[in-house]
Protein backbone atom coordinates (compact mmCIF):
# COMPACT_ATOMS: atom_id res chain seq x y z
CA UNK A 1 0.00 0.00 0.00
CA UNK A 2 1.62 3.45 -0.93
CA UNK A 3 1.19 5.51 2.11
CA UNK A 4 -1.02 8.69 1.97
CA UNK A 5 -1.43 9.21 5.45
CA UNK A 6 -5.24 8.84 5.35
CA UNK A 7 -6.12 6.35 7.64
CA UNK A 8 -9.27 5.85 9.65
CA UNK A 9 -11.05 4.23 12.50
CA UNK A 10 -11.59 0.37 12.38
CA UNK A 11 -9.46 0.67 9.32
CA UNK A 12 -5.91 -0.73 8.26
CA UNK A 13 -2.71 1.00 8.76
CA UNK A 14 -0.16 2.61 6.83
CA UNK A 15 3.49 2.10 7.03
CA UNK A 16 6.47 4.23 5.40
CA UNK A 17 9.86 3.59 5.37
CA UNK A 18 12.64 6.34 5.92
CA UNK A 19 16.01 5.73 6.05
CA UNK A 20 16.26 4.76 9.89
CA UNK A 21 13.22 4.74 10.81
CA UNK A 22 9.78 2.73 9.46
CA UNK A 23 6.25 4.65 10.48
CA UNK A 24 3.60 2.65 11.09
CA UNK A 25 -0.04 5.16 11.68
CA UNK A 26 -3.46 4.05 12.87
CA UNK A 27 -6.67 5.82 13.68
CA UNK A 28 -8.51 4.67 16.43
CA UNK A 29 -11.55 6.00 18.10
CA UNK A 30 -14.11 7.35 19.49
CA UNK A 31 -11.60 10.99 18.49
CA UNK A 32 -10.19 9.77 15.20
CA UNK A 33 -6.77 10.34 17.26
CA UNK A 34 -3.69 9.02 15.10
CA UNK A 35 -1.19 6.62 17.20
CA UNK A 36 2.16 6.32 15.39
CA UNK A 37 4.31 3.30 15.95
CA UNK A 38 8.25 4.11 15.39
CA UNK A 39 10.42 1.11 14.74
CA UNK A 40 14.55 1.51 13.87
CA UNK A 41 15.08 -0.04 11.20
CA UNK A 42 18.42 -1.05 12.30
CA UNK A 43 17.64 -2.52 15.60
CA UNK A 44 14.11 -3.28 15.78
CA UNK A 45 13.39 -0.92 18.70
CA UNK A 46 9.73 0.23 18.78
CA UNK A 47 8.41 3.52 20.02
CA UNK A 48 4.91 4.27 19.83
CA UNK A 49 3.44 8.54 20.30
CA UNK A 50 -0.02 8.80 21.42
CA UNK A 51 -1.53 5.78 23.33
CA UNK A 52 -4.72 7.66 22.45
CA UNK A 53 -7.29 4.85 22.55
CA UNK A 54 -8.41 1.33 22.02
CA UNK A 55 -5.38 -0.98 23.58
CA UNK A 56 -5.86 -3.67 21.62
CA UNK A 57 -5.57 -2.04 18.18
CA UNK A 58 -2.11 -0.63 19.64
CA UNK A 59 -1.02 -4.09 21.16
CA UNK A 60 -1.82 -5.44 17.43
CA UNK A 61 0.55 -2.76 16.31
CA UNK A 62 3.27 -4.61 17.88
CA UNK A 63 2.71 -8.07 16.47
CA UNK A 64 4.54 -9.44 20.22
CA UNK A 65 7.55 -7.15 19.76
CA UNK A 66 8.59 -5.31 22.67
CA UNK A 67 7.96 -1.35 22.84
CA UNK A 68 10.73 0.66 24.27
CA UNK A 69 8.58 3.72 24.69
CA UNK A 70 5.85 5.72 24.80
CA UNK A 71 5.82 9.39 23.54
CA UNK A 72 2.67 11.77 24.85
CA UNK A 73 2.64 14.43 22.87
CA UNK A 74 0.37 16.45 25.24
CA UNK A 75 -1.88 15.69 28.53
CA UNK A 76 -5.42 16.10 26.94
CA UNK A 77 -7.31 12.67 28.21
CA UNK A 78 -8.16 12.07 23.76
CA UNK A 79 -4.44 11.28 23.59
CA UNK A 80 -4.24 9.62 26.59
CA UNK A 81 -6.86 6.81 27.29
CA UNK A 82 -4.68 3.91 26.46
CA UNK A 83 -1.50 5.14 28.14
CA UNK A 84 -1.60 3.31 31.26
CA UNK A 85 -3.25 0.35 30.16
CA UNK A 86 -0.35 -0.38 27.15
CA UNK A 87 2.44 0.64 29.33
CA UNK A 88 1.50 -2.08 32.19
CA UNK A 89 0.99 -4.38 29.02
CA UNK A 90 4.44 -3.95 27.82
CA UNK A 91 6.08 -2.19 30.60
CA UNK A 92 7.41 0.53 27.73
CA UNK A 93 9.32 3.60 29.56
CA UNK A 94 6.40 6.55 28.75
CA UNK A 95 8.13 10.35 28.17
CA UNK A 96 6.47 13.57 28.13
CA UNK A 97 7.07 17.05 28.50
CA UNK A 98 7.61 18.17 32.16
CA UNK A 99 4.92 20.80 32.18
CA UNK A 100 2.02 18.43 31.13
CA UNK A 101 3.36 15.77 33.13
CA UNK A 102 1.84 16.09 36.26
CA UNK A 103 -1.98 15.52 34.59
CA UNK A 104 -0.91 12.24 32.81
CA UNK A 105 -2.82 9.14 33.97
CA UNK A 106 0.61 7.71 35.60
CA UNK A 107 4.19 9.49 35.78
CA UNK A 108 6.33 9.63 33.34
CA UNK A 109 9.52 7.62 33.36
CA UNK A 110 11.35 10.84 31.11
CA UNK A 111 10.64 14.18 31.31
CA UNK A 112 11.91 16.16 28.03
CA UNK A 113 12.15 20.01 27.39
CA UNK A 114 12.64 21.93 24.05
CA UNK A 115 15.72 20.90 22.57
CA UNK A 116 15.96 17.64 24.55
CA UNK A 117 16.25 14.27 21.78
CA UNK A 118 14.66 10.96 22.49
CA UNK A 119 16.61 7.60 21.23
CA UNK A 120 14.50 4.59 19.29
CA UNK A 121 17.03 2.31 18.68
CA UNK A 122 19.74 4.31 16.66
CA UNK A 123 17.08 6.88 15.55
CA UNK A 124 16.70 9.92 17.11
CA UNK A 125 13.92 12.65 17.92
CA UNK A 126 14.38 16.09 18.80
CA UNK A 127 11.59 17.68 21.20
CA UNK A 128 10.10 21.14 19.98
CA UNK A 129 8.33 22.36 23.14
CA UNK A 130 4.98 24.14 21.62
CA UNK A 131 3.19 26.14 24.20
CA UNK A 132 -0.38 26.92 23.81
CA UNK A 133 -2.44 23.93 22.86
CA UNK A 134 -1.34 22.66 26.45
CA UNK A 135 1.61 24.28 28.56
CA UNK A 136 3.29 20.81 27.73
CA UNK A 137 2.65 20.14 24.49
CA UNK A 138 5.61 18.97 21.97
CA UNK A 139 6.18 18.28 18.28
CA UNK A 140 8.74 15.33 17.43
CA UNK A 141 11.28 15.99 14.39
CA UNK A 142 13.23 13.05 13.08
CA UNK A 143 15.80 14.34 9.97
CA UNK A 144 17.91 10.85 10.09
CA UNK A 145 20.96 12.96 11.81
CA UNK A 146 20.88 15.18 8.55
CA UNK A 147 19.99 12.62 5.91
CA UNK A 148 16.01 13.81 5.23
CA UNK A 149 17.59 17.58 6.06
CA UNK A 150 15.32 18.70 2.83
CA UNK A 151 12.06 16.85 4.27
CA UNK A 152 11.94 16.39 7.35
CA UNK A 153 9.68 14.32 9.65
CA UNK A 154 7.49 16.27 12.56
CA UNK A 155 4.79 14.50 14.30
CA UNK A 156 3.06 17.68 15.87
CA UNK A 157 0.65 16.43 17.99
CA UNK A 158 -2.82 18.78 18.37
CA UNK A 159 -0.37 21.88 17.74
CA UNK A 160 -0.28 21.80 13.98
CA UNK A 161 -3.00 20.99 11.67
CA UNK A 162 -3.65 21.20 7.58
CA UNK A 163 -5.17 24.46 7.84
CA UNK A 164 -3.54 26.00 10.88
CA UNK A 165 -2.91 25.69 14.83
CA UNK A 166 -4.40 23.71 17.33
CA UNK A 167 -7.08 24.48 19.63
CA UNK A 168 -6.20 27.70 22.06
CA UNK A 169 -9.55 27.86 23.40
CA UNK A 170 -10.33 31.43 21.81
CA UNK A 171 -7.60 32.97 24.53
CA UNK A 172 -5.90 35.27 22.76
CA UNK A 173 -2.64 34.87 25.32
CA UNK A 174 -2.14 31.17 24.63
CA UNK A 175 -2.80 31.45 20.79
CA UNK A 176 0.05 34.30 20.25
CA UNK A 177 2.25 31.67 22.52
CA UNK A 178 1.36 28.81 19.72
CA UNK A 179 1.61 30.93 16.65
CA UNK A 180 5.22 32.34 18.14
CA UNK A 181 6.31 29.08 18.67
CA UNK A 182 5.22 27.99 15.21
CA UNK A 183 6.60 30.87 13.54
CA UNK A 184 10.00 30.39 15.65
CA UNK A 185 9.98 26.65 16.27
CA UNK A 186 8.97 25.50 13.34
CA UNK A 187 8.59 27.44 10.05
CA UNK A 188 11.51 29.61 10.53
CA UNK A 189 13.63 26.39 10.87
CA UNK A 190 12.30 23.56 8.83
CA UNK A 191 12.05 23.73 5.42
CA UNK A 192 8.86 23.51 3.18
CA UNK A 193 9.68 19.59 2.42
CA UNK A 194 8.65 19.08 6.05
CA UNK A 195 6.15 15.99 6.16
CA UNK A 196 3.85 17.01 9.25
CA UNK A 197 2.02 13.62 10.71
CA UNK A 198 -1.16 15.23 12.75
CA UNK A 199 -2.62 14.14 15.99
CA UNK A 200 -5.85 13.99 14.12
CA UNK A 201 -6.98 13.47 10.34
CA UNK A 202 -4.60 13.41 7.57
CA UNK A 203 -1.05 14.62 6.93
CA UNK A 204 0.20 17.64 5.50
CA UNK A 205 3.44 19.66 4.66
CA UNK A 206 5.26 23.03 5.65
CA UNK A 207 5.30 23.80 2.07
CA UNK A 208 1.27 23.80 1.90
CA UNK A 209 0.57 25.35 5.19
CA UNK A 210 3.58 28.00 5.16
CA UNK A 211 1.50 30.58 2.55
CA UNK A 212 -1.04 30.72 5.56
CA UNK A 213 1.01 31.80 8.56
CA UNK A 214 0.16 35.34 8.24
CA UNK A 215 -3.77 34.47 7.68
CA UNK A 216 -3.45 32.58 10.97
CA UNK A 217 -2.18 35.05 12.87
CA UNK A 218 -4.57 37.70 11.75
CA UNK A 219 -8.02 35.61 12.50
CA UNK A 220 -6.77 34.73 15.84
CA UNK A 221 -6.97 30.83 15.76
Amino acid sequence: MTYTGNVSVGGPPQTRELPGLAITKVAVGPMNNNAYLLRCTSTGELALIDAANEPETLLDLLGGAPLGTIITTHRHPDHTEALAAVAKATGADTVAHVEDAPALPIAPTLMVSHGDRISVGNASLAVIHLRGHTPGSIALCYDADGALADSPHLFTGDSLFPGGPGNTDHDPERFNALITDLEERVFAVLPDGTWVYPGHGGDTTLGAERPHLAEWRARGW
